[in-house]
């Protein structure tokens, strides 16, 4: 199983999980031609995509869902509430035919994978996070929440590559220029995860299996690539995980070993 993040960030996300011969992506927050443009840089086929995974209604992660549904044929994965949210804000109607409902904490069973979505704590009608056991691999891809809950704790155990969040540091945060109401946001419970929030995660997920860790939804604003590599670095300590950042603009692949 390989992993791809082909942006990560308050501007756009789109995350890409294969098994070499069908693609899916978690989150579309960039351009279908972005989408198509980062995919062949790593040498990936867009022939291979065959649905999406979406993680809630922010436009970050939702942008190129109109577009899409034109120019593709791909199926559409997303809780109910998710699905209203999207079609609400991007006016558009997802036919009933390229849906596939999702429930948080109930596995549905896709192209001999099992998508498992899992509530997390963020400000959206729905939000969840996926772990996605496939033949080859489990990968896990949990970004926008506030906090690390028992049950997210839970699900990313014993898997082989894990797409984290690490938002933001949070004393460049308090001093930076976004807006009281914003920090406040942010710093909150169902805002975003802090470094140390995701090191902390990290120290109690961390196993002889994990063989990956890629750092997902940096702002660039409010933290720093080397920052939130050393501060989860600690909480890895003597493992050998490595820990890759995944950024805006710069596609990342990473691969599971069976």
């Amino acid at each position: 199983m390989r992993y791809a993040s082909l942006a990560s960030g308050s501007k756009g996300n789109c995350h890409a999980l294969t098994d070499g011969t069908q693609t899916l992506l978690v989150d579309t927050g960039i351009s279908f031609l972005q989408i198509r443009t980062r995919l062949e840089t790593l040498g990936w086929d867009l022939s291979h995509v065959k649905a999406v995974a979406f993680t809630h209604e922010h436009s970050d992660h939702i942008a190129a869902l109109p577009v899409l549904l034109k120019r593709t044929n791909w199926s559409i994965l997303a809780t109910e509430d998710t699905l209203q949210a999207i079609c609400r804000i991007q006016s558009v109607e997802v036919p009933a035919h390229r849906w596939i409902p999702l429930r948080p904490g109930h596995a549905t069973r896709w192209e001999g994978w099992d998508i498992l979505p899992f509530s997390t704590p963020h400000d959206a009608v729905d939000p969840v996070a996926y772990r996605i056991e496939g033949p080859t691999g489990t990968i896990a891809v949990v970004t926008d929440l506030g906090h690390p809950t028992a049950l997210v704790v839970d699900h990313c155990q014993d898997v082989d590559i894990l797409a984290l969040e690490a938002n933001h540091d949070i004393q460049m945060l308090r001093e930076g220029s976004y807006p009281p109401t914003l920090k406040a946001r942010i710093l909150s419970r169902i805002g975003h995860l802090s470094n140390e929030a995701t090191a902390d995660l990290l120290s109690r997920v961390r196993s002889a299996r994990l063989q990956a860790v890629i750092l997902a939804h940096l702002s660039e604003q409010n933290n720093d690539p080397a920052l939130a590599r050393f501060t989860t670095e600690e909480a890895l300590r003597g493992t050998g995980i490595p820990i890759h950042v995944a950024t805006q603009r710069t596609p990342l692949e990473v691969a599971a070993q069976p």
